[in-house]
This record gives C-alpha cells, sequence and structure tokens, in this order.
C-alpha cells in the first residue's frame, strides 16, 4: 500500500474492542474478501475497490463512521485515501509484517484491519482498503 515506514508522531494504542465476534461469526456476515482483509489483516489488490460515493464512510463490519467524505482524496495509490479519520474511531498501531515498521490502522470499535497510514507528504496519507469501507448517508 505504498511508503514503508512507521509514521513519527502517531501514538499506538492498546486494543479495546467494543464488538467482538469468533472467525465463524464474520464469515457468516462478510465476504471472503472482506474477511481475508478486514480480520485477517490482507490487502486487496490495487485498483480493484469500487468504493461507492457517500457523505462519510464506515466499517463494512460493525458500522462504526470512521471517515467524513471531505477528507477523502485521490492520490493515485490504488486505494482509497484519506487525510484523517473520524477523531476517537481509529487505531493505529506497528505492523512489522513485511519485515519493515509501518502504521496500520484499526477500527476502533472492532479491530478490522483497515490500512496503513503513511507520512509520504503533506498531510498524512491513510491509504484504506476499500473493502473495508461502505458509504453511509
Amino acid at each position: 500500500m505504498g511508503g514503508n515506514q512507521s509514521v513519527p508522531g502517531i501514538k499506538t494504542e492498546p486494543a479495546e474492542p467494543t464488538v467482538k465476534k469468533t472467525d465463524a461469526e464474520w464469515k457468516q456476515q462478510l465476504t471472503k474478501e472482506q474477511f481475508k482483509v478486514c480480520i485477517k489483516h490482507g490487502t486487496e489488490p490495487p485498483n480493484s475497490g469500487r468504493l461507492a460515493k457517500g457523505k462519510n464512510y464506515a466499517c463494512v463490519c460493525c458500522d462504526s463512521p470512521l471517515f467524513p467524505h471531505t477528507e477523502k482524496f485521490e492520490s493515485g495509490s490504488g486505494w482509497p485515501a484519506f487525510y484523517k479519520p473520524i477523531e476517537g474511531k481509529v487505531r493505529h498501531l506497528t505492523d512489522k509484517s513485511m519485515g519493515i515498521s509501518r502504521t496500520e490502522v484499526r477500527c476502533k470499535a472492532c479491530e478490522a484491519h483497515l490500512g496503513h497510514v503513511f507520512n509520504d507528504g503533506k498531510p498524512l496519507r491513510y491509504c484504506i482498503n476499500s473493502v473495508c469501507l461502505k458509504p453511509t448517508d
């Protein structure tokens, strides 16, 4: 999802999800791709998402509002990009899964993996998998 560094100044937080489900429950609710990306921390292929326009964007797993449409922009990365999330709705943690240190973004309510945040320009770029989001009114 672009970039290869954790973001200085972004504080990582412990998990305190309010929505808790088993893998079996998530599999009943989500598509295979949503389960792979949101629950198993995968990444959708670039330019594969079809995110409809909305006033806001919510977590596909728990309906928690995550990003306002006013913060969405075209980054050219192949994934939806946002300048910032709705305050208090996501949590950040260090992700070293690819042999590099990146800053992962998760839904604070249910712990769904959303994507990563990068400091490769001003302001920050939240690079989010489209299958993790749904538009809301």
